[in-house]
């Protein structure tokens, strides 16, 4: 499990956890800072993320650097996340009395979304520190309570449904589905950027219509996302 130094403190309320994470956003873009917001057809569920009137014309060359180098993919709420969060709500019974883990968890939605529709125990992994913490602040945002790991080989304990959701942006990801079948029955990808099966035992299931939160400008081919599953819900 991570550190706990790496964590939010328990007696933070909500306006300073979301300036513990502006603090973290504003190393990367220093003209940006995190708002709650609550997400469309997620009854009630909110997170920390970007402001919406962020600039989106070109940034200063240092800033693009800092961009390039240390990219806050948790300071939004990608379309395939939202797209998964909202089924979520729609069949809870995909997740009701499950172990899940949220692998690649970036901001948290779809793990807190598991949590707030029944799973027993939720567990977030992610191997950016920042996104560890932007999901254990929007857990706590959502009165959710979760395991924070830093790598998957710190899992302990069977997983009955692992959820991936714009992961596989990064083909260099691919060897992720290999390793979560080796340890969950079934395991769920969602993803905006891949248009076919990403791996010979999933199937693609479904498609949904989601944008990034907030949407600064995605292109609006990336507003289908398609759910590959291998196992059962």
């Amino acid at each position: 499990m991570t550190k706990s130094a790496h964590l939010p403190l328990p007696d933070q309320d909500s306006e300073e956890l979301l300036a513990q994470l502006s603090r973290r956003l504003q190393r990367t873009l220093p003209m940006a800072h995190i708002k709650q917001r609550l997400l469309d057809g997620c009854d009630g569920l909110s997170l920390g993320l970007i402001n919406d009137d962020f600039p989106t014309g070109p940034l200063p060359a240092d800033v693009m650097r800092d961009v390039v180098a240390e990219p806050a993919y948790w300071a939004f709420c990608w379309g395939s996340g939202l797209g998964l969060a909202q089924l979520l709500y729609q069949h809870p019974e995909w997740v009701a009395g499950k172990v899940v883990l949220d692998l690649g968890s970036g901001s948290g939605v779809i793990g807190i979304a598991a949590a707030r529709n029944g799973a027993s125990m939720l567990i977030a992994c992610d191997n950016d520190p920042d996104a560890l913490v932007a999901t254990a602040i929007n857990a706590r945002l959502n009165n959710v309570s979760l395991t924070l790991l830093d790598e998957l080989n710190q899992l302990q304990g069977p997983v009955d449904l692992i959820l991936m959701a714009d992961v596989l942006y990064d083909r260099s990801n691919l060897p992720l589905l290999d390793a979560a079948c080796a340890l969950a029955p079934s395991v769920l990808v969602a993803d905006s950027r891949i248009r076919t099966s990403p791996h010979p035992d999933f199937k693609e299931i479904r498609q949904v219509a989601a944008l990034t939160t907030p949407n600064l400008g995605e292109f609006d081919e990336f507003g289908t996302v398609r759910l590959f599953l291998r196992g059962a819900l």
